[in-house]
């Protein structure tokens, strides 16, 4: 029998104080007659529209506001200005460049303004975008340029050398857009980013041969595989449309609408080339009209430096980030003094960090747990404005269902522990090219299946349990062990490995690899752990290494890491 239909009285309250329209209290998150949860969230209109027409809709109200600045250089530009500029763009692309509709651009950046014409440039060319780690190996940049077979790439003085050895490895001749260095000094080899961008008088015309519908790829990701190489998550320009209006809904929004006297300051220290950082951060706050500041790299002083100066309004941030505002002593009211409100996601997040950050503000300030997956565009669900629930993962967000199941796909009821399932218009197409990995994680009636366990209560509010997945969360990354496996077994005194996570009270995990040796083969520890550093980024290296005369493993030869836990 279904559930009884009921909310909160901190949610009632909470949706009550919102002067908008809302469907009735007794359909609020119900449990239907087949265990799907709805949102408490009225629905949005889902308009035919490419992420870039989202983007300028509303433009004109704040053309000539500031829409993105870096908090290092002070470069910035206005809103007409990335419109311009990424138009100009576009127009580089499609004329210079042949790029055409569909094909593929990547981007290896940091958080910069230029970021934001890049992006909107390549998609208002037609392009798809798929972007990477700037702290890449070359070795890690050549898969995904493999995978993804982009067009061009797009790099600062910093990155171009990786791409060039990326590309020799991948055995591809590719143009590379540079962005100049603070010398003014264009690497060679390399075609200038604001020679395109900044150009007088483009023709924009050729922009009228672009024929892209919100049902086309507009950006390529690639998400870590648990069982094999990460997968390219093709997002089409509706998953990107829907979940920016999604997060505008007046019952979830976390942001002051812009107007003539006022703009919020979003700070942006979430990476762009990841998800969260590129769509809830950069896109859906230029959508809305705020101020986009943006560092780098994370450095504790100009991270400090930037909250005060630029007085930041909304913070999004992950488990680490609410770790150092709540510890460091650095960190005062007066650098939170203008903070409305601070959304955490990537990893669930223990209830004393979020009090020690309270107990260092002296005003009212919402801190929301989000929760979703690149292949959720990303956000599936969100706390209210509000609410105090910091355990939770808060509601499902408007337009979007959710399930709990068992292992064999059976629907469990409310606060049943298993597999959380998703379906709304957010969800990705699928995998790029791999069928096969599609059909495991999406049901025939459009149910995406996250690997992530969780519960939620009579009420549709969601608690992430574990994952059911096996990726490390190093300092909120995503780690997943079978690529380091892959790297560890090209050690030539290696036979066979396997990597888990195990807790760190500094990382919230890192990496520690299970080794066999080839008979008669010796290798030590430190051998083990700089053939690995030297093919990865720093957050995926191996911290632990331990050797095993064999692996545990299933009749099927699945590694038992259950078994390595306890070991």
């Amino acid at each position: 029998m279904a559930a009884k239909s009921l909310i909160s009285k901190t949610a009632k309250n909470i949706l009550a104080s919102r002067s908008v329209s809302l469907i009735s209290s007794r359909e609020l998150s119900a449990w239907t007659p087949d265990k799907i949860v709805k949102s408490p969230h009225k629905d949005v209109d889902i308009p035919s529209r490419t992420v870039p027409e989202q983007i300028w809709e509303n433009m004109e109200r704040w053309v000539d506001r500031t829409a993105i600045e870096c908090a290092i250089t002070k470069q910035s530009y206005t809103y007409h200005q990335i419109y311009k500029y990424s138009r100009n763009f576009a127009a580089k692309l499609r004329t210079q460049l042949k790029i055409r509709d569909g094909d593929v651009v990547c981007i290896m950046m940091p958080n910069c303004p230029d970021f934001a014409v890049a992006v909107l440039g390549a998609l208002e060319a037609g392009a798809e975008v798929t972007t990477v780690n700037p702290i890449y190996t070359a070795h890690e940049v050549q898969r995904q340029i493999t995978l993804s077979d982009p067009k061009v790439v797009i790099g600062i003085p910093e990155t171009i050398t990786i791409l060039k050895e990326a590309l020799a490895l991948a055995k591809k001749d590719l143009p590379i857009i540079a962005i100049k260095g603070v010398d003014g000094v264009l690497p060679p080899g390399t075609i200038s980013f604001h020679e395109f961008a900044l150009a007088d008088n483009v023709d924009h015309s050729v922009l009228k041969e672009v024929r892209r519908k919100s049902e086309d790829v507009a950006f390529l990701p690639y998400s870590s595989g648990t069982t094999g190489l990460p997968k390219g998550v093709e997002l089409v320009h509706r998953n990107i449309v829907v979940n920016l209006l999604q997060q505008n809904v007046d019952t979830i929004r976390h942001y002051d609408e812009t107007t003539k006297s006022s703009q919020d300051v979003a700070l942006a220290v979430l990476p762009f080339y990841h998800i969260y950082g590129l769509s809830i951060v950069l896109l859906h706050k230029l959508s809305v009209g705020l101020k986009v500041v943006t560092l780098p790299k994370f450095q504790p002083n100009t991270f400090t430096a930037a909250l005060k100066e630029h007085k930041t309004n909304v913070l999004c941030a992950a488990p680490p980030l609410i770790l150092f505002l709540g510890s460091h002593p650095g960190i005062t009211n007066e650098h939170l003094a203008f903070i409305k409100t601070i959304t955490s996601g990537a990893a669930p997040l223990p209830r004393k960090d979020v009090v020690s950050v309270f107990d260092k503000v002296k005003h009212k300030m919402n801190f929301l747990q989000v929760y979703g997956l690149t292949e959720t565009a990303p956000l599936a669900t969100a706390m209210l404005p509000g609410s105090e629930e910091y355990s939770t993962a808060g509601y499902a967000i408007s337009n979007t269902e959710l399930r709990i199941v068992d292992s064999a796909l059976k629907p469990l009821g409310p606060k049943e522990v298993g597999e959380l399932l998703i379906r709304g218009p957010q969800v990705m197409k699928g995998y790029r090219n791999n069928p096969e990995a599609t059909k495991k994680c999406m049901t025939e009636d459009g149910w995406f299946q996250t690997g992530d366990l969780a519960s939620i209560d009579t009420d549709g509010t969601v608690t992430i349990a574990d994952r059911l997945k096996e990726l490390i969360k190093v300092k909120g990354y995503q780690v997943p062990p079978a690529e380091l496996e892959n790297v560890l077994k090209e050690h030539p005194d290696v036979l066979d490995a396997a990597v888990i996570g195990v807790p760190d009270t500094r990382m919230g995990e890192v990496p520690k690899a299970f080794i066999v040796l080839r008979e008669g083969h010796r290798a030590d520890a430190n051998s083990i752990t700089t053939f690995v550093s030297k093919r990865v980024a720093e957050y995926k290296r191996i911290k632990e290494v331990r050797f095993l005369n064999e692996l545990p493993k299933n009749p099927s030869g699945k590694i038992l890491r259950r078994v390595l836990k306890e070991l």
